[in-house]
C-alpha cells in the first residue's frame, strides 16, 4: 500500500461546505450537484502524514502503503508496521469523511485504489455495495487486508501503483492519505497519471489528496514535532525535514509503546496544486474540482491541504 499521510491538522476557517454530491452518479456528473453534508472533523492531528493512512482533515501522507524501497529508502517499513498499522494510525472520523466523498464520486463503480494497504478506505467503500479493486506492493499489508471481514472479496493486484497494473476500467480511481506523493519525481507522477487516464471509464474521475507545500514549510520551520496520537498505551510523534532543492520532505515517525520506540522514515516528493494540474494536463486529464479537505471545505488561501478531482480531457 502506499504510505499515506503526512498532513498536519487543517486550519481552514470554513466550518461547513458543500460535499461532493451525486451519490450513485458517475464521478464527473456527481460534481455538479450541490447537496450539503455534515462535516467530519479530523480524528486527531491529521491523518495524512503518519505511517498509516492519513485521512485527517486532509489525509495526506503517512507511511502507508507503497513500500517501494526505491522510493522510501527504507525497504520493508510497511512490512514492519503492518500488524500495528490500524491500531497506531487508524482515524475513524477522517476515514468516514473520505469514504463519504469517494462514494459520491464513484457512482455505481467499479472503483480502484492506488496503494490499498490494509483496506482502511476500501473496505467501507465495498460495504456500500461498490466493486472495489486495489493495487498494493506490500505482502504484509495484503495479509492484513485479507484477514479482515470482507477482505477476501476485494481484488488486489500486487505491484507498483505507478504503473496502474490492475485490469479493467473504473468510474473512480483514487489515492488517499498522501500516497501519490510517494512517487519519487515529476516523471513518475506523470507516468502514473497517464496510466490512470487510460483506466478511467467514460465519465470517470481520479481523486488525489496532498499537502500544500507552503503550509508544510511553515509547519516544519517551527521545529515542533506533531503529536500524531497519544493514548495510555502509546505516543506517536512526527517530524518533517524539507529539502526545497529536490522538492522532497522526509517524515520521521517515532512510535513509543511498552518501553520501546520504533522509528519510521518516509520520503515524499511534493508538487504544488498548479504543478499537479500541469502534470495531469500533459497526461490527458483536466481538473474538475478542488477543495480544501475530504469533508468539503473550500480550497482557500488558508488551506493547508487539498483534494483534487480530475477527469479525462
Amino acid at each position: 500500500m502506499s504510505t499515506h499521510q503526512d498532513l498536519t491538522s487543517e486550519t481552514a476557517t470554513a466550518t461547513t461546505a458543500a460535499a461532493l454530491p451525486g451519490a450513485r452518479r458517475t464521478g464527473e456528473e456527481s460534481l455538479n450537484a450541490a447537496e450539503e453534508s455534515p462535516e467530519h472533523g479530523p480524528d486527531g492531528p491529521g491523518d495524512a502524514d503518519r505511517p498509516g493512512h492519513a485521512d485527517r482533515a486532509g489525509d495526506a501522507d503517512h507511511p502507508g502503503h507503497t513500500n517501494r524501497p526505491e522510493h522510501t529508502g527504507h525497504p520493508g517499513y510497511t512490512d514492519r508496521s503492518a500488524a500495528d498499522y490500524d491500531r497506531w494510525f487508524g482515524k475513524p472520523g477522517i476515514t468516514g469523511a473520505t469514504v463519504d466523498t469517494l462514494a459520491r464520486l464513484a457512482g455505481t463503480g467499479p472503483v480502484l485504489e492506488l496503494g490499498i494497504g490494509t483496506g482502511r478506505v476500501a473496505l467501507p467503500l465495498a460495504g456500500r455495495g461498490l466493486d472495489v479493486h486495489g493495487i498494493e506492493r506490500s505482502d504484509a499489508m495484503i495479509r492484513q487486508l485479507r484477514a479482515k471481514p470482507g477482505g477476501d472479496r476485494i481484488a488486489v493486484t500486487r505491484g507498483n501503483f505507478a504503473d496502474v497494473p490492475a485490469p479493467g476500467r473504473f468510474s473512480l480511481v483514487y489515492a488517499a492519505g498522501g500516497t501519490f506523493l510517494e512517487l519519487p519525481d515529476r516523471e513518475a507522477k506523470e507516468h502514473c497519471l497517464a496510466a490512470v487516464a487510460a483506466h478511467l471509464a467514460p465519465g470517470g474521475v481520479f481523486a488525489v489528496d496532498a499537502h500544500v507545500p507552503e503550509a508544510l514549510a511553515v509547519a516544519a520551520a517551527s521545529g515542533v514535532p506533531e503529536t500524531v496520537s497519544a493514548t495510555d498505551d502509546h505516543l506517536i510523534l512526527c517530524h518533517r525535514l524539507i529539502d526545497p532543492s529536490t522538492q522532497t520532505y522526509h517524515s520521521h515517525y517515532l512510535v513509543h509503546e511498552a518501553e520501546r520506540t520504533h522509528h519510521f522514515r518516509v520520503r515524499f516528493h511534493y508538487v504544488s496544486p498548479g504543478e499537479l494540474d500541469l502534470l495531469a494536463e500533459r497526461a490527458g486529464l483536466r481538473l474538475v474540482r478542488r477543495q480544501g479537505s475530504w469533508e468539503g471545505r473550500p480550497f482557500a488561501k488558508t488551506s493547508t491541504y487539498h483534494l483534487s478531482v480530475y477527469a479525462q480531457r
